[in-house]
């Protein structure tokens, strides 16, 4: 619904972006996650999110009309996720790997659930709703639940949390 009041209203007004760059960091993690532990739903969900991510941040950034604080922050995602990328294959001996790489993932997904409190402090001065996403909020408890049924199914305390 975000995407879709972006590109009608053409304009990024009362939408955040940090929920997207850090969804978008999420999905890159937990791929990283998939392909090391070899689960083919991790891989397939968090391959087609990121896609999906990038997209959101590709259309949010061309209706910006401040594009350098928007391309910082993609920047930094981007040095965050090089620079976890070469910690976990050239520091990380590979029998702790997917440990320290579940613990990493796991950091980063409640970061994600956290970032749209940003939004609470607005919500709160201006005691109106109008910038939270409802389909999203909704759409956030069930996706969360789902992971958190499918963690408990595989007795995987990262993809639990």
């Amino acid at each position: 619904s975000d995407l879709r009041q972006i590109v009608v209203t053409k304009s990024v007004e009362n939408i955040q972006f940090l929920p997207f760059l850090t969804t978008d960091a999420n999905n890159l993690s937990w791929l990283g996650y998939g392909c090391l532990k070899g689960d083919g739903t991790l891989i397939t969900v968090n391959a087609i999110g990121a896609a999906l991510q990038t997209l959101y941040i590709l259309v949010y950034l061309y209706y910006s009309p401040a594009k350098r604080p928007v391309l910082l922050q993609v920047l930094l995602l981007l040095a965050v996720v090089v620079t976890g990328y070469s910690y976990f294959t050239i520091l990380v001996d590979t029998g702790t790997r997917l440990t320290h790489l579940g613990l990493f993932c796991s950091i980063f997904t409640i970061t994600m659930y956290l970032s749209p409190l940003a939004d609470l402090a607005k919500v709160i001065r201006s005691k109106s709703t109008r910038c939270l996403s409802f389909p999203l909020t909704v759409t956030t408890f069930v996706a969360s639940s789902s992971w958190t049924l499918y963690g408990l199914q595989l007795r995987d305390p990262y993809i639990t949390v």
